[in-house]
């Protein structure tokens, strides 16, 4: 498997597991939802991912949270381009991920400085996104899930979850590959369209998403599959979400989607020295 990745010309070696931390510039995200809404906290925030270790920081202004608000594209343009053009002013080698699923979105913040599309519905929501991931030549990560954030929690029926899930990507990577697209990350995508259990057996059976022979993408950060099992809070699920992130690297996981990057930094640090 190839799990080199090109971010603007730059060679990401993926076969090292590396973490990306999530920056939500949303009011109703469901653990730091209008944390980051005035710029000095963002650049304070960005500053502090990097320096604790993140390769990529994942911008996101559309909450994918069920029952979260829907929004315009007008809208997600006006809270997400003038980060990123901030960000990029501040820190210009970052590598910015941008998580939508709207083309529009995707197109101009990647001509502002973005370097990569983390899309939740795989190009299923935007008839458009394909071609745009495949025009612009980023990486793409696309997700599983089914139906949207609003009626996903009603969609968790399946026939087989993993193979279920493995069938989705099969599909998707190859519509994917036909456009051109090179670099391709799967994202299971956890609490999207499943249960607690089905997370877990997810989790569980990690080591059979491989089958698609790509980098895996593991989002277990602060997830109500941590605290809901804990009788507890996204404020109190960190030391959860170190556990279940240590399982995922064990499993196979290439990148590491976090709230807090210091911690799961020392889990591939700790992982990797298990593993050599």
């Amino acid at each position: 498997m190839n799990k080199t990745i090109n971010c603007k010309g730059q060679l990401i070696d993926l076969s090292q597991p590396k973490v990306m931390g999530i920056l939500n510039v949303t009011p109703d995200s469901f653990y730091d939802g209008g944390r980051f809404k005035n710029k000095s906290l963002v650049i304070r925030q960005v500053e502090t991912m990097l320096n604790e270790g993140a390769t990529f920081i994942d911008i996101g202004a559309y909450s994918s949270r069920p029952d979260a608000e829907d929004i315009s594209v007008d809208e997600e343009l006006q809270r997400s381009l003038p980060i990123v053009e901030f960000i990029i002013k501040n820190f210009p080698k970052v590598l910015l991920s941008i998580d939508t699923f709207r083309s529009e979105v995707a197109q101009a913040c990647v001509e502002a400085g973005a370097c990569m599309i983390n899309d939740i519905s795989a190009g299923r929501l935007d008839k458009k996104m394909l071609k745009t991931v495949a025009k612009l030549r980023v990486p793409y990560i696309m997700m599983h899930m089914k139906g949207t954030p609003k009626t996903m929690q009603n969609l968790t029926r399946y026939t087989n979850l993993v193979k279920d899930i493995n069938l989705y990507f099969s599909e998707h990577i190859a519509k994917a590959r036909a456009l051109g697209i090179v670099d391709l990350i799967i994202d299971p995508g956890f609490g999207f369209a499943k249960t607690t259990a089905q997370n877990f057996e997810l989790l569980n059976k990690f080591e059979l998403l491989k089958l698609a022979d790509l980098p895996i993408l593991a989002g277990v950060s602060r997830k109500s599959m941590i605290y809901k099992t804990l009788d507890a809070s996204a404020d109190d699920a960190l030391n959860g979400t170190t556990v279940l992130n240590t399982i995922a690297l064990q499993k196979g996981a290439s990148i590491l989607r976090v709230h807090d990057v210091k911690e799961a930094v020392e889990c591939v640090k700790l992982t990797q020295q298990l593993q050599s």
